[in-house]
């Protein structure tokens, strides 16, 4: 079930403790791919799913791979895990020379 306030579509979907639908406001873009999304389902696997089952499928999906859905909000880079920064110093060796930046300009620019 779905209506149209001023522009937004507003969803209903079941609220998790009661049951209930409950409201979710969507631009028109987002409710024009959840449409999409739906009419694709049903033309490749002939099932006529709701707005609503597409919306718990999609959060299922989320939930499912949580880090890489939150990650996806991040501005910046993700930061190395443990793992993968113990991976990268495993590589690292300390040859006792102390290296400044003029060195180091030395040996790339000459």
């Amino acid at each position: 079930m779905s209506t149209s306030l001023i522009g937004r579509k507003v969803n209903y979907v079941p609220d998790a403790t009661t049951g209930m639908p409950t409201a979710v406001k969507m631009d028109e873009d987002t409710k024009s791919k959840l449409e999409e999304l739906q009419a694709e389902i049903k033309l490749k696997t002939g099932k006529k799913v709701t707005q609503q089952e597409v919306l718990s499928r999609l959060v299922e999906s989320a939930v499912e791979s949580r880090q890489e859905f939150i990650d996806s909000f991040r501005d910046t880079a993700v930061s190395l895990s443990d793992d993968e920064l113990a991976q990268f110093n495993e590589g690292m060796i300390a040859s006792g020379v102390e290296t400044d930046e003029e060195d180091i300009d030395d040996i790339l620019y000459g």
